[in-house]
């Protein structure tokens, strides 16, 4: 059975499309039957794996939700994408705006995606979601289906008061709707070894919340690859497989699979 990792952050651009492209690229690398889920309405996650049209696509993420919704039967194999690096993808698009607010108004609208995910769960090793830039029923329905969550950490001042609001979401939807949920790591990303500022906020995060949770120890250093592979639809691996960033995925990658099969 796959085991299911939400990655989310309330804030854009703090890297978590590319944390989910290199990570599931990373697995599939190792072996690992991989797939991927892109809850952004932005189908930021679409376009990184390589279709740059997103609105094209008939079928997504959107399709499956809305049968959930009105208890019409899913076939899981439908609508499911493989990109050139072997990750298959359940695609979003603009759509997912105005379906967002229909859930809004809908019962039981958090445990949609979560009836999906649990009827192609052994069919993967992996099954990795990115999530939109909010805490909003998106993202609710991503952590009611995850077993884990993944929350990329840029080191910033309010990125660390940001944190505190998503572990709050997390240990309410523990006691609300995923007894089971836990964290499964805190990664820091954009770390620049020039500034001092920088260096002390990462020193406080793991003083603050190392004890209580896992924070990766690999640190993902600022790197213009990481825009450039997104917009060439490709992992760093398939991209520049030896620049800085690429390798340090490649630890981050090793760590979780450490994590979760040792």
């Amino acid at each position: 059975m796959a085991k299911v990792i939400a990655i989310v952050n309330q804030k854009g651009g703090v890297g978590k499309t590319t944390t989910a492209v290199n990570l599931g690229a990373g697995l599939v690398r190792k072996g690992k039957r991989v797939f991927m889920i892109d809850m952004d309405t932005q189908a930021n996650l679409t376009m990184a794996l390589g279709y740059k049209f997103p609105d094209e696509l008939k079928y997504t993420v959107m399709n499956v939700m809305s049968l959930a919704l009105h208890d019409e039967p899913i076939d899981p194999k439908k609508g499911i994408l493989i990109n050139n690096e072997k990750i298959e993808l359940l695609p979003s698009n603009v759509r997912m705006q105005g379906f967002e607010g229909t859930l809004v108004a809908a019962a039981a609208n958090e445990y949609l995606l979560k009836e999906f995910v649990d009827a192609v769960r052994n069919r993967y090793d992996y099954i990795i979601i990115d999530c939109s830039p909010s805490l909003g029923v998106l993202t609710r329905n991503a952590l009611v289906a995850a077993d884990s969550v993944l929350i990329p950490v840029e080191p910033q001042f309010f990125a660390m008061q940001g944190l505190v609001v998503i572990l709050r979401m997390i240990y309410a939807m523990r006691q609300e709707t995923n007894h089971d949920l836990c964290i499964e790591g805190i990664l820091i990303v954009r770390k620049d070894n020039r500034s001092y500022y920088k260096r002390d906020v990462i020193e406080t995060l793991r003083k603050t919340y190392g004890q209580y949770m896992t924070i990766y120890q690999t640190e993902l250093p600022s790197s213009v690859r990481a825009t450039e592979s997104a917009d060439l639809g490709m992992s760093l691996y398939a991209y520049q497989r030896w620049c800085r960033l690429a390798k340090a995925y490649a630890r981050f990658v090793n760590e979780v699979i450490r994590a979760n099969e040792h």
